[in-house]
């Protein structure tokens, strides 16, 4: 079977029986189209190990991060994986791949001051009434308050909130529903942004939508979109030049944990998969409180 071929019909698996986040289906295809650019057109039985090895070794003379090799190896292991199942392939060649493993980096917090005065400085801008600046700091808020995605943010629907109870139903990865608390501060500005700000913009709108988080047209709010905001406004807090909205992801989980909350508990609230992922906030944990230890105690 050609390649390329074999390549789509993967693709269409992760889409349609594994169902991959669009993000997730994207990078997968991009790595093995990659992985055909570098075998030159050749059938799917005729790649074998130093064919896997030579396109990894391509890329890292193209200085790719080993973040990228790690998860190109993935890739192809998933996908011959997937081939030697179906009897496209007599035989697995990615059995013995060996990628560099990546790095694992600390991700950006926020401390609980700065995001204190951040959100202060919103709502305020948020009584003037102006739709946008309540829309924006219901947004910052529920992100912080819940920890959610931005796709789970651009997906919720007005339906999707109970405002008595402080909870959101969200649809994460993998398709899979959960419901997610938020506090008090986020559910009084999802209260004036409902009530005071989204009428305005479904106003504007040609069609209407149901989704809770418009942009200014009065059309659902895009990814993009809550990345230009919270770059915007968080970037200068934090102190790093590339920042998003996983960095409020992040900086909720950790602040859960420095409070005193259980691990699994926080697991739930963000939708991992594995307990393993949740783990890294731990760590974080742990540099904050030695970063605090030598700053404060005169033996350190």
């Amino acid at each position: 079977m050609d390649l390329a071929v074999a390549t789509e019909a993967f693709v269409d698996h992760l889409e349609r029986v594994r169902r991959l986040s669009p993000a997730t289906v994207k990078a997968y295809r991009s790595d093995l189209r990659d992985l055909q650019m570098s075998a030159g057109g050749v059938d799917l039985e005729d790649v074998d190990l130093e064919v896997l090895r030579d396109w990894l070794w391509r890329a890292t003379q193209r200085g790719d991060a080993r973040s990228t090799l790690a998860r190109r190896a993935a890739a192809a292991r998933s996908f011959f994986g997937w081939a030697h199942e179906r009897e496209l392939v007599s035989h697995d060649p990615s059995l013995r791949l060996i990628a560099p493993k990546k790095g694992r980096t600390l991700p950006t917090v926020a401390s609980r001051e700065a995001m204190a005065g951040l959100l202060d400085a919103h709502r305020a801008a948020a009584e003037m009434g102006d739709p946008i600046a309540l829309r924006d700091h219901a947004i910052l808020e529920l992100l912080y308050g819940s920890g959610i995605r931005v796709s789970e943010l651009c997906g919720l629907e007005v339906d999707d909130l109970d405002l008595d109870r402080g909870t959101a139903r969200v649809l994460g990865k993998g398709a899979k529903e959960r419901v997610v608390p938020y506090g008090v501060p986020a559910r009084d500005a999802l209260e004036a942004y409902l009530r005071r700000g989204r009428p305005v913009l479904v106003a504007r709108a040609r069609t209407f939508t149901p989704a809770v988080m418009l942009g200014s047209r009065g059309a659902a709010i895009g990814p993009r979109a809550v990345y230009e905001l919270v770059a915007r406004v968080l970037a200068p807090v934090v102190g790093a030049e590339t920042i998003g909205p996983h960095a409020l992801r992040h900086t909720a989980a950790t602040h859960l944990l420095d409070g005193g909350a259980d691990l699994r508990a926080v697991q739930e609230i963000l939708g991992h998969a594995s307990l393993g992922t949740t783990q890294i906030y731990t760590h974080v944990s742990a540099e904050r409180l030695t970063a605090t230890y030598r700053l404060a105690h005169p033996r350190a």
